[in-house]
């Protein structure tokens, strides 16, 4: 590829490390197109939807003038695979925070789990976890949180199109969602884990689909780094 090519704009699939922020992500791989292409400073580069610095999988950036492209993507249904905690809350609702509070578990079954499933398809009341990045009176919510404010948060509707258990060996319960745009994961977990009368957080999440584009096509940071130093063009 040339410089043009990315000035005319791509659509490019990256598979986001754990740990990394989104915004690591897209500023790792601005660096290395303008090391290499010389491209000017007003260079347009961003990512279509945040994902978690605890959550791995697939981050979608647009550079040039395909960041047009960025809100139309950003609206089509996201799948993720993950893991949910039963007997157990934090704070944040995932392990960016300590255990508040636990809960038994004695009472859940298999067939406890997949009949309450069934209650978190289709259109549902969800708010959003403290320690998110939505703003009230223009300060972030976590930033809220980690001072130790108490701040309302308005319920919202999104949409769960599927929901599958693929692996229950609790306190583990493994799944699948595909849900619609605003959906937090995090906040799934919670609000199952308070279904099936017990607590939950989320260890593990994984986003592997964006609308049409899956984490399989994705390359890491590195190996984007490693193909386009190997270009010679």
């Amino acid at each position: 590829m040339s410089a043009e090519d990315f000035l005319e704009g791509q659509v490019l699939l990256i598979d986001k490390p754990l740990t990394w922020s989104s915004f690591q992500a897209v500023n790792k791989l601005k660096y290395i197109l303008k090391r290499k292409y010389d491209l000017p400073k007003k260079f347009k580069i961003g990512h279509a939807g945040t994902l978690d610095p605890l959550a791995s999988g697939l981050l979608i950036v647009c550079t040039g003038k395909f960041t047009k492209k960025i809100t139309e993507i950003q609206s089509q249904a996201k799948e993720y695979t993950g893991t949910i905690i039963v007997g157990a809350t934090t704070p944040s609702y995932d392990m960016e925070t300590e255990v508040n509070a636990t809960f038994p578990t004695e009472h859940i079954t298999g067939a406890l789990i997949l009949e309450t499933v069934n209650h978190f398809l289709g259109e549902i009341d969800q708010k959003p976890p403290v320690f998110s990045a939505i703003k009230k009176d223009g300060v972030r919510m976590y930033e809220h949180a980690r001072t130790g404010a108490e701040v309302e948060i308005q319920a919202r509707k999104t949409t769960i199109h599927e929901f599958e258990i693929t692996r229950i060996a609790l306190p583990e319960i493994d799944f699948r969602v595909k849900c619609s745009k605003g959906t937090y994961i995090r906040s799934l977990a919670f609000d199952f884990g308070k279904a099936l009368h017990s607590g939950g957080y989320l260890s593990v999440l994984r986003r592997t689909k964006i609308g049409d584009y899956a984490v399989e096509h994705a390359v890491t940071p590195q190996e984007f780094e490693q193909k386009i130093n190997s270009d010679e063009s």
